[in-house]
């Protein structure tokens, strides 16, 4: 099983230009979000909150020296704190897919435990980003930054150093939470750091691009280390370095970042909707752990006990929707209003970044698959194969970080699910000896592409559609979409894929000839799904301009 890498991208650092701090819109009369209804021939940059009112210095903001060496090393230190721990988590990701067999003979692990080091973390931070991100808002970026990057240097240390399977799934879980801590903080530090322009657009990038990286970089170092010093020093390295950044970011980031005002009990129970996150939260829970279930056997979905949780998570959406409708109504704290999704552009970026990650992360690990079980490679041949898609990541995410204010955001994506739509395309139609340059390689290679250039731009739209103060919760909202769309396209693609196998004609369903079928039809399902995202692209972002402009 392959491990999804959330890939993006690192900049080039010294191109950035230090910006000073967006300002707080105290006189927005909608708290929540800056507008519900916008028209599709408004350009994205006039949603940004205004720059007209007056910065307080004290408090929000870094002083802008266009030239000054102090500025520029800001600048540096708040875009390498949030990518390199966001980037951590996908660098364990790396090491797990080849060190799996190691580890679940080392803990003694059951077949049924196998995937769960694997799959707990998606899950617990999965449904605890809404939660992470309102959080965030209310206590301070900032803190809660410090907070997860702590959690997740303790939980890395604790995973190496367990002696059971059930040790290693417990802290697995506890670093899904640390985790959705630091990518919600994260998001709300770049978009207090940075006024809209190149730098915010960079920063973004950034983000994203410390994560494919990390990916690689635990593929390759994942499978040295197991077949030397052990994969224990995996974990060991990532708490290594997570330590180093976190006193990095508890000395040197900006106290202007992310600070909020006193917490207080009230404030704490007032402004966050904590009977919304829960029903959110229990909901994703359930539904995550039945699509990991499924991921890994596809015959799960017919047990009683999965059909009712699978049940009780869509009897819970369900409440969810009437629940912010209730808040909405009441002018009180509200996860995700009902209303924002009347906005054509919010509504079809989150269903695009739900599909494109869906069938990024799917055609990932089908590829997997078929490198291994139809091909016969072992776990670190098959992931040092992968190793060209972080190359495109990267490059996807640093284009578009520089082209995204001065491009139409509907071509950038447009044409970045073009060249990632031709990837599941090219593994359908691979022949089971085909050499790897001829099919593998480009699939490899285009696969990113979609979900990078997705990345920097759904991010400057979601957050754009929330208040300056709920840029956290914000974060959360592209987190959970792209986090449940990767558990879903796999679950749907599994599903897909075991069906064809078992119906057929082989009567051996292990060999083969039947695995092939079944991936093929995987990969032709996984086409389909790109085109439905490419036909809600050209539908819902058109004429939505540049994004990510700077403000006069």
């Amino acid at each position: 099983m392959s491990l999804h890498s959330q890939s993006h991208t690192i900049s080039p650092l010294s191109t950035i230009e230090p910006e000073s701090f967006p300002p707080d819109n105290h006189n927005n009369n909608n708290p929540t979000h800056l507008n519900n209804h916008i028209h599709d021939d408004i350009p994205l940059a006039s949603l940004v909150p205004s720059l007209s009112h007056p910065i307080n210095p004290d408090r929000n903001a870094i002083p802008t020296f266009s030239s000054s060496k102090a500025a520029k090393a800001r600048t540096v230190i708040i875009i390498s704190c949030v990518a390199v721990v966001t980037g951590l988590t996908s660098f364990l990701s790396g090491v797990l897919v080849v060190a799996t067999p190691a580890i679940a003979r080392d803990l003694k692990l059951s077949v049924g435990m196998v995937l769960w080091p694997v799959t707990i973390q998606a899950l617990t931070c999965g449904c605890t980003l809404l939660l992470a991100g309102s959080i965030a808002d209310v206590v301070g970026s900032r803190y809660t930054y410090f907070i997860g990057n702590f959690l997740q240097t303790l939980t890395s240390l604790a995973c190496g150093l367990s002696k059971t399977g059930i040790q290693l799934i417990i802290f697995r879980a506890f670093a899904g939470i640390a985790a959705s801590m630091c990518l919600t903080s994260a998001v709300s530090i770049i978009n207090d750091a940075f006024v809209p322009g190149r730098g915010r657009n960079l920063a973004f990038a950034a983000m994203g691009g410390g994560q494919p990286v990390g990916f690689g970089l635990g593929l390759t170092l994942g499978g040295v280390l197991t077949s030397t010093i052990g994969w224990e020093w995996g974990f060991h390295m990532s708490a290594i370095i997570n330590g180093l950044v976190f006193a990095l970011s508890l000395w040197h980031l900006p106290e202007g970042v992310g600070k909020m005002e006193s917490v207080t009990w009230k404030r704490l129970g007032e402004k966050i909707d904590w009977a919304g996150a829960l029903i959110i939260s229990a909901a994703l829970a359930m539904l995550s752990y039945v699509l990991a279930v499924v991921s890994t056997d596809s015959s799960g979905i017919h047990e009683p006990g999965n059909i009712a949780l699978l049940t009780v998570a869509l009897a819970l959406l369900v409440a969810f929707v009437s629940w912010m409708h209730r808040q909405e109504k009441l002018q009180k704290a509200t996860l995700i209003p009902n209303s924002l999704w009347k906005d054509k552009v919010f509504t079809s970026i989150c269903i695009n970044v739900f599909l494109v990650w869906g069938a990024f992360n799917a055609v990932e690990a089908f590829g997997n698959f078929f490198l291994q079980n139809i091909q016969g490679l072992n776990a670190l041949q098959a992931g040092l194969r992968f190793l060209p898609s972080i190359v495109t990541g990267v490059l996807a995410n640093v284009l578009v970080g520089l082209l995204v204010h001065r491009i139409r955001a509907d071509w950038i994506v447009i044409l970045s699910l073009i060249l990632s739509w031709s990837s599941p395309l090219l593994m359908a139609l691979i022949k089971p000896k085909a050499t790897y340059w001829a099919f593998a390689f480009p699939a490899i290679l285009l696969n990113p592409i979609g979900a990078d250039g997705l990345f920097t731009v759904s991010n400057l739209l979601i957050t754009s559609r929330f208040h300056v103060k709920t840029q956290g919760l914000a974060g959360g909202v592209f987190q959970t979409t792209s986090q449940i769309g990767k558990s879903v396209g796999l679950a749907l693609t599994t599903l897909v894929a075991n069906d064809i196998t078992a119906g057929s004609s082989s009567r051996d369903k292990d060999a083969s000839p039947a695995l092939m079928q079944g991936y093929r039809a995987g990969f032709w399902f996984l086409v389909a799904i790109n085109s439905t995202s490419l036909c809600m692209s050209v539908w819902g972002l058109r004429r939505i301009g540049t994004v990510g402009r700077k403000q006069d």
